[in-house]
């Protein structure tokens, strides 16, 4: 029998990620209720980042033998760049895992130069490791149709090995520097026109701004919510929604970068729902009671009536859902309940919902399918390269307007921002004009 001692690197990560995944699962079922409110948020994020890191370290193991090894087989070994080599793919490698502990210590009103490096170079991670994991699987593929009968020179086989490192650092290194310079220019705004079934003839035209996804945190601070908040306001919109993963942090770390929130100035309201990441820092009251300050009305599975200005008796029901991540986390007095959000509203009337997650989305309009209009987020268009894949497969809805039905209508937004890594590569961050048309 194979002692835990025998086992290679890649299966102890493994292993050390499965127990940390039960102790995230023992938590959420049986310590939810029993651990003081603080302790539970640092030991969810303690937990998420160590999960994160166990799993790491098995691309990580990876990514040394294939930048590092490899070569110290080599005459390149000889040489004095070896060393210095050596030494930044190990702080590169350090940095990548470091970011998800930056949630832990490093979140002010402006991000920490650290935490923007370590983030940095967790999406240069990912992409690495694709393009390490693409190149080895063509190799592999060259091998197979090329047959074991035909033998190359050893010079040319350790030729073939380098490059595919090489190659993929190279690849790494531009899509980096483009997803960098992509994320830095501010979001762009994408007007939307939207018919909205049994919408009052005295509220056509009406303007409503999406945002989405700005997650306020280690990678995002004031400098860029103010921008936002300028942006908008240009816009003049008559409602503003913020469809959650607002902040990634805890509302007395990061008060003052949300202040230029309170700039919003919507005559008809500026209204906001949770996300995922809101329920992750386990403050969602304090984040409340913040915005509430503000004049940012939370709908907790409620619903609010918006008036016309030219006529009160014409009007559409606005209602709000929790993110469907508090059901997950046991979050006590939080959860999706559509029926409580959509109390009081008929299908005589316009309904819009907010929901953070597409796939929340997808749930209310089997409940409800008189909804006329859902507003979304939590995709983020996938990102970056090559998370993109993933997000479109997972997601109901991925990015963008999409008809369901004769008459209801679901938005998803790409994000307003970013989420930790300041990068993006096949998606573009996005503030949403939407144009409401009644029939």
């Amino acid at each position: 029998m194979i002692s835990f001692k025998q086992l290679p690197l890649e299966a102890k990560a493994a292993a050390a990620a499965g127990v940390v995944f039960f102790s995230m699962m023992l938590s959420r079922s049986y310590l939810a209720e029993q651990l003081e409110l603080r302790t539970r948020r640092w030991l969810l994020r303690l937990q998420m980042a160590l999960f994160a890191n166990a799993l790491m370290l098995i691309g990580s193991l990876h990514v040394w033998r294939s930048t590092v090894t490899t070569f110290s087989r080599s005459s390149a070994a000889s040489s004095f760049c070896f060393m210095p080599w050596k030494i930044a793919v190990f702080m590169f490698l350090a940095l990548a895992h470091s970011s998800f502990f930056t949630l832990l210590f490093l979140v002010a009103e402006e991000p920490y130069f650290f935490s923007l490096a370590a983030y940095t170079c967790l999406g240069a991670y990912i992409i690495l490791i694709f393009f390490l994991f693409t190149l080895g699987s063509v190799e592999q593929a060259y091998k197979f149709l090329a047959g074991r009968g035909a033998k190359a020179g050893t010079g040319n086989k350790n030729s073939r090995t380098a490059m595919k490192p090489v190659l993929a650092v190279m690849l790494t290194v531009v899509l980096t520097v483009v997803g960098l310079l992509n994320a830095s220019r501010p979001p762009t705004v994408n007007s939307v026109e939207v018919p909205v079934h049994k919408l009052p003839s005295t509220m056509n035209n009406l303007k409503v701004v999406l945002l989405s996804d700005i997650h306020l945190g280690p990678t995002v601070g004031k400098t860029k919510l103010a921008m936002i908040v300028r942006m908008v306001k240009a816009l003049k919109p008559d409602i503003t929604v913020i469809v959650g993963d607002l902040t990634d942090s805890e509302a007395e770390i990061i008060r003052p970068a949300v202040e230029p929130l309170g700039e919003l100035n919507s005559p008809l309201g500026t209204y906001f729902v949770t996300g995922n990441h809101e329920y992750y820092t386990s403050d969602v009251s304090n984040w409340f009671e913040l915005l509430k300050s503000f004049n940012i009305r939370p709908l907790h599975n409620e619903n609010v009536k918006i008036i016309s200005p030219k006529s009160t008796d014409d009007w559409f029901c606005l209602a709000g859902v929790d993110d469907i991540e508090a059901d997950v986390l046991r979050y006590s007095g939080h959860g999706m309940d559509l029926k409580k959000a959509l109390r009081d509203c008929s299908s005589e009337h316009a309904i819009v919902l907010l929901a953070h997650q597409p796939i929340a989305a997808k749930w209310a309009l089997q409940e409800r399918p008189d909804i006329n209009l859902i507003l979304s987020g939590h995709t983020h268009g996938g990102q970056m390269f090559p998370l993109n894949a993933g997000a479109y497969f997972l997601n109901p809805f991925f990015v963008g307007l999409y008809k369901v039905g004769q008459n209801t209508f679901v938005y998803v937004s790409p994000g307003t921002m970013y989420f930790g890594i300041p990068m993006r590569l096949g998606s573009r961050a996005e503030i949403t004009e939407i144009i409401l048309r009644s029939p």
